[in-house]
């Protein structure tokens, strides 16, 4: 894959940075910068609406189909503009150098989307996708659980299903943990047993479940350090279900591939966002002295060298073929997990005692205000334990790349 910018991804630079200037104003421009890990409590409202104005401009699902697809146009089918890989890249970087708002969308953009692409079915397909691409419906992702964080073949929650007229319906039952924007969420993927009796990855169906069902879905927010909460509790109790993506019993092959989308274009939206916090890092420490540590001068500088390793691996991975083992995003999460929780350590670091100081004083009306560093930092905590421990990624990639003998259990 030759990821050189030509002259048509340099007009399509233009049209992105443009769009983005003539519609980051107004309201919208109240929100830029705002949102993201540890800030997904800011202006939920506002950016869901923006949400809705990438749908309108066509800028959500770029490349869900190929550019030299016969029907022709700039648009696909899903109302999402086409764009090859590049391009892809491309509308990322100016979207994130554009401080435009963290997306509330990019669980159903990011993951749901090309799973259904790979996946589902035609009429999946067009049912799901346009609401996607519109910016309309939300979605959230109901993977682990109290006892199967990261040992995602554990999961206990069950989906009994059910013959009637209307065809087969499953009813959900059981608990998820640690759902990311379930209190904000219109619907959930969720990976549940449909076969009695069944263990580890064998039985598991992968289910698109509506989330508005009052009595049978309830949400919990959970408090974190940085005393917001985008994670969340979801308790199931009989939720109904229609959607099977895969096939029934196929839902481990289904879920394997969603978390191998994972190593896409998002990987680049991610580690842009990471090159403008160690800008900010860097101002900080110029700004305090810091920067005439050697010591902190080498950590900045290792985290600079590390930021670049991930890009080019990023692209390196995105040029090839996915692998059978899924050692990718295996290896993409070890990376950023540890690179960004030192950041954190970092961000804290250079500004030295100050850092322990908040941005403002107690209130009752605000007792647990942190800036951008101090969020970062506590945030960042749980970037080596959510979406697979780093002691599982290294079982992964051991095991099933490597090929070493599996950990006994």
């Amino acid at each position: 894959m030759d990821f050189a910018v030509g002259p048509e991804d340099e007009g399509f630079r233009m049209r992105a940075r443009q769009w983005l200037a003539s519609h980051l104003v107004g309201e919208y421009a109240t929100a830029v910068g705002l949102g993201g890990p540890g800030s997904e409590h800011e202006q939920v409202v506002l950016r869901r609406a923006w949400e809705r104005e990438l749908g309108a401009g066509g800028w959500i699902g770029l490349g869900w189909e190929q550019p030299s697809d016969p029907s022709g146009g700039p648009y696909g089918s899903y109302g999402n503009r086409r764009a090859t890989l590049v391009q892809q890249v491309v509308w990322a970087e100016e979207y994130a150098r554009s401080r435009a708002p963290a997306r509330v969308g990019h669980i159903g953009e990011n993951l749901l989307g090309p799973t259904l692409l790979a996946h589902g079915s035609a009429a999946q397909r067009a049912r799901f996708l346009p609401a996607v691409a519109r910016g309309e419906e939300l979605w959230c992702q109901g993977y682990s659980e109290p006892d199967a964080g990261s040992d995602l073949a554990g999961i206990r929650t069950v989906a009994a299903s059910e013959v009637g007229a209307r065809g087969t319906v499953y009813r959900v039952s059981g608990q998820k943990i640690w759902t990311s924007l379930a209190h904000d969420a219109d619907w959930c993927f969720v990976l549940a047993r449909t076969e009695a009796g069944s263990t580890r990855h064998r039985g598991l169906s992968f289910l698109l479940v509506p989330m508005d069902q009052p009595g049978r879905i309830v949400v919990r927010p959970i408090q974190q350090l940085t005393g917001t909460s985008e994670f969340n509790e979801v308790f199931f109790d009989g939720a109904e279900c229609r959607e099977v993506v895969g096939g029934a019993g196929n839902g481990w092959h289904v879920a394997m591939g969603l978390l191998a989308a994972e190593r896409g274009v998002s990987t680049l939206v991610q580690q842009i966002g990471f090159a403008a916090e160690l800008d900010e890092v860097v101002r900080s420490a110029l700004a305090s002295g810091a920067a005439r540590d050697p010591v902190l001068r080498d950590r900045l500088v290792t985290l600079w060298a590390e930021l670049h390793a991930m890009r080019w691996n990023a692209l390196r991975t995105l040029a090839g073929p996915p692998s059978r083992s899924g050692g990718e995003s295996s290896v993409a999460k070890l990376l950023w997990g540890g690179w960004h929780r030192r950041l954190g350590e970092l961000a804290v670091a250079v500004r030295g005692a100050a850092s322990t100081v908040g941005p403002q004083e107690w209130t009752p009306e605000h007792p647990y205000v942190l800036d951008a560093a101090q969020r970062m930092f506590l945030f960042a905590r749980a970037d080596t334990i959510y979406g697979g421990s780093d002691e599982i990624q290294r079982n992964i990639i051991a095991e099933r790349v490597l090929g070493l003998p599996k950990e006994p259990r």
